[in-house]
């Protein structure tokens, strides 16, 4: 995972406070669910993101051609293949 659990943890307070103050939720449950609930999100997101980041990345060193990650041909084949994998998951609109 990218983020460490402390900073998880810091970004699910924040948004629930945001979303609390901004009066964007209404609060049907305890506040720990709630919390808990928007952990589990952000984690189930982020374990998307690697592996997404690990298929576009295996994608891209199959080719039969050397293409050094950062190039700008490097970024703009990894923009492109995970946004493919982001639409494939439903993640992002086509």
């Amino acid at each position: 995972m990218m983020l460490s659990d402390e900073k998880i943890s810091h970004m699910t307070h924040m948004l629930y406070k945001g979303l609390i103050k901004g009066k964007l939720i209404e609060l049907l449950d305890e506040e720990t669910k709630v919390r808990n609930e928007i952990k589990r999100t952000i984690i189930s997101e982020l374990k998307i993101g690697e592996e997404i980041d690990s298929i576009v990345r295996k994608k891209l060193q199959s080719f039969s051609r050397k293409i050094v990650e950062g190039s700008p041909e490097w970024e703009i084949l990894y923009k492109k293949f995970y946004r493919e994998e982001e639409i494939k998951r439903g993640r992002a609109s086509s």
